[in-house]
């Protein structure tokens, strides 16, 4: 039941395969190296429309489904995270508020130059006060006539540095609680509107992050997005999709180093044989092969689940806990296996393992989804 069957959906991830290996991973180590992603990478993505691969056709996406953006996410997942990181935060969390939830003033003002890669989107609901507690936002916003004033810090916020428009969080009735959070699309040169300096991370090099000022920060009334106090749940929504597609990434990172450490062990010569012959070598192998198995079809299971249009919240979040926590036990026996091979940067193990650290932090702890999961449980009984 949970496999991609649809041909052109295949056809495309095999286009994304091949461009990822002949076009991206080329220039993996110089990506990692210069923490910079070159413009010609950048100017294929735009060619192959992966920045609208979940934007509708009618505003110049693909319109891909959750199943086939897992697809290509996958696909994407095998080379550097960083890079991979911009395409999925733009058409992930950056847009889906809008695809989703958006006015149609909105859809047709913003997705068109979100879908050919001419505007880059960002998501932003953390602050230095309220990551995991989304509900204690201190970004506040008013109503002044047709327009709505924000103050507030946002932060690690991916994109933030090179992103055109934001999804923006911010309590617009704070006797509300959850129903007094409110989105709204943000332009970079709105006033009162200013980004940080770049986050200096263990990893994901390429990929930036950066605070968000909000100092009486003047929005048309226009530019929210969805309901008035509908905020939280929009963010659900939101973060629900985001952590498929993030474990779709993750799969995709678990593939490789599959890949890397089966062909590895096989050239690598100790004791005059191949370390693959070795019986605590096979076994690791055995046991990355099963739980990037185990984790491709839960996530497949919430992308059919999203793209019948059911509740996705419990078997997203399930798919984000463990795709996330496999990635970082095949990253951790990848080094094993490669050995002090694996500790240095010669050898794109070493990246991949720091770079699964983050995944069982961001768009949700893995400590929040268990409560998510453990959540919906009980309610069922």
């Amino acid at each position: 039941m949970f496999t991609v069957k649809d041909p052109e959906i295949e056809q495309m991830a095999q286009m994304v395969h091949n461009f990822v290996e002949n076009e991206v991973e080329p220039y993996a180590q110089q990506i990692e190296d210069e923490d910079k992603i070159p413009q010609h990478l950048i100017d294929q993505v735009k060619e192959l429309g992966l920045f609208g691969m979940s934007i509708p056709e009618e505003f110049g996406g693909i319109g891909l489904g959750m199943v086939g953006k897992a697809a290509v996410l996958e696909k994407l997942g095998r080379t550097h995270n960083g890079f991979v990181s911009l395409i999925s935060a733009h058409t992930g969390i950056g847009s889906t508020g809008l695809v989703r939830l958006a006015s149609p003033y909105l859809k047709e003002k913003y997705l068109p130059d979100l879908a050919a890669g001419n505007k880059i989107a960002a998501f932003a609901l953390s602050e230095p006060g309220a990551g995991s507690d989304a509900t204690n936002l201190a970004t506040r916003a008013e109503k002044y006539g047709d327009k709505w004033i924000l103050n507030g810090t946002k932060h690690f916020i991916t994109n933030a540095p090179v992103a055109d428009v934001f999804t923006v969080f911010a309590v617009t009735d704070k006797e509300k609680g959850a129903k007094g959070i409110t989105a709204f699309l943000i332009e970079r040169g709105f006033p009162g509107f200013t980004v940080g300096k770049k986050d200096k991370k263990m990893g994901l090099r390429g990929s930036y992050t950066a605070q968000l000022i909000f100092e009486n920060c003047e929005v048309p009334d226009e530019n929210v997005i969805g309901d008035v106090g509908m905020g939280y749940v929009a963010a659900l929504k939101i973060l629900s999709e985001g952590r498929i597609g993030l474990a779709a990434r993750a799969v995709g990172s678990c593939d490789k180093l599959i890949e890397l450490s089966a062909k590895y062990a096989q050239e690598r010569i100790q004791f005059g044989k191949p370390i693959a012959s070795n019986q605590a070598i096979q076994w690791m192998i055995a046991d990355m092969a099963t739980e990037t198995e185990a984790a491709r079809t839960l996530t497949l299971k919430a992308a059919h689940l999203v793209d019948e249009g059911k509740k996705v919240v419990k078997e997203s979040s399930m798919a984000k806990l463990y795709a996330s926590e496999v990635f970082n036990r095949v990253a951790d026996k990848a080094v094993q296996i490669h050995g002090g091979m694996g500790y240095v940067s010669d050898y794109p193990v070493e990246r991949f393992y720091r770079d699964a650290r983050i995944t069982k932090i961001y768009e949700g702890t893995n400590e929040i989804q268990r409560l998510i999961i453990s959540r919906s449980v009980l309610n069922e009984f």
